[in-house]
């Protein structure tokens, strides 16, 4: 047989806890550490910003890398129906001259090019028995051999997401 332990009974006193200097000394640190990095953030700031070469520049001054709208030139084919636009120039002001196949010609009023980032942009608006102002909004993949963008049928009042391939 076992025999319980007798529990030993301790008289409960309320231990008088000495004032822990730690908890102060702790937040202290915390503070003096917070404002050291904000006095570093505000007074590097201005140079972290620098390059080897020179002062720090404007994200509007740093040269974009250049986009080449040429690039739009040729025939392009919707998959999902045959469609084609044919662009034959782009001119430096972003105009182009553009056709639109479905199978017959569809009058193109209005096609531009721009740039976009680092993206070459397309909008090519039809005007025509059944396309009362229907737009195509395209850009250029950066391999350069999709135009991905949308379709506003202008008929129904729809939009629709299409791709068009580089005809080889």
């Amino acid at each position: 047989m076992r025999q319980a332990k007798a529990k030993r009974s301790r008289p409960r006193e309320k231990a008088k806890r000495e004032p822990s200097r730690r908890k102060p000394l702790f937040l202290a640190a915390i503070a003096v550490a917070a404002l050291l990095a904000a006095a570093y953030m505000y007074w590097s700031g201005p140079t972290l910003m620098q390059t080897e070469s020179g002062p720090a520049r404007s994200p509007s001054a740093v040269a974009a890398p250049k986009v080449d709208l040429q690039r739009l030139v040729g025939d392009w084919v919707r998959p999902d129906g045959g469609y084609v636009i044919s662009i034959r120039r782009v001119a430096p002001d972003g105009r182009v001259e553009a056709a639109y196949l479905n199978p017959r010609p569809i009058n193109v009023s209005r096609a531009e090019a721009s740039v976009a980032g680092d993206a070459a942009k397309l909008f090519i608006e039809l005007r025509a028995d059944g396309y009362p102002g229907s737009t195509y909004e395209l850009v250029l993949d950066s391999r350069g051999d999709l135009l991905a963008g949308v379709y506003f049928q202008a008929a129904v009042g729809q939009r629709f997401d299409v791709v068009f391939m580089r005809k080889k």
